[in-house]
């Protein structure tokens, strides 16, 4: 296969990697974060302490994490066929991608919210601010550039999610792995979809850091301070 050959089919499938990639995170940075910042906020210590609501969350997001892709994928066939009207292509890739990262992002999202100094929380209730301006004032804002570095893991091990879709019919650069690199024996063409996944790895990874410098630095400043500074504009 030469190189016109590839090129359309490479394009192709780029899109629908991203398509589904960019989705799936949208979905997930959606859901994911307020489900770990739930995590965080009914657990022992917490401004809405509730253990029951810690446990079943807890234990939802330890299913959803403990399940290899490969058999949400399957097992979701039937949710994602009633969601999108289909099971193949990047549409149908996009809701077990969703679903598998919304407990992966939300586990990540609670260990960086649980990393912000007590003592801001403990100032924002000091101030009389609720529950909400904890989160809004302390938690999200300390934790942003911890939160950042999770997203950017997140989006990375989506997009070997999408590779593995693209075996079970899912789109994207891994069902043209498949396709043609694997079923074809076109050996180039697959060498690469390879190349091509690693360079986009590579500078996702490389943003997310350098947004992550910039986040960490703009917030060099003690947090209390800057906490207080807020509260009295």
């Amino acid at each position: 296969m030469t190189w016109d050959d590839m090129q359309p089919l490479l394009w192709t499938a780029t899109q629908e990697t991203f398509r589904m990639v960019g989705i799936a995170t949208l979905v997930t940075l959606l859901l994911g974060l307020p489900l770990g910042v739930l995590l965080v906020l009914t657990d022992n210590g917490g401004p809405l302490r509730n253990r029951v609501v810690n446990k079943v969350v807890g234990a939802v997001v330890n299913v959803g994490r403990s399940l290899p892709f490969v058999i949400l994928l399957v097992a979701l066939i039937p949710f994602t066929r009633w969601v999108v009207g289909t099971s193949i292509g990047w549409q149908a890739a996009t809701v077990p991608l969703a679903v598998g990262a919304i407990p992966f992002y939300a586990r990540l999202v609670e260990s960086a919210v649980r990393g912000v100094d007590r003592g801001l929380v403990e100032a924002v209730h000091a101030m009389g601010g609720s529950t909400w301006s904890v989160v809004r004032k302390a938690l999200l804002p300390e934790a942003l550039p911890a939160l950042v570095s999770a997203l950017t893991t997140t989006v990375i091990a989506l997009i070997g999610y999408s590779a593995m879709a693209g075996t079970v019919g899912g789109g994207g650069l891994g069902n043209l792995a498949i396709t043609y690199g694997y079923m074809r024996f076109e050996t180039n063409f697959m060498i690469v979809i390879v190349i091509e996944l690693v360079l986009l790895v590579t500078v996702i990874q490389l943003v997310g850091d350098f947004a992550v410098r910039r986040l960490s630095h703009r917030g060099s400043a003690p947090g209390l301070t800057r906490l207080l500074r807020s509260a009295a504009r």
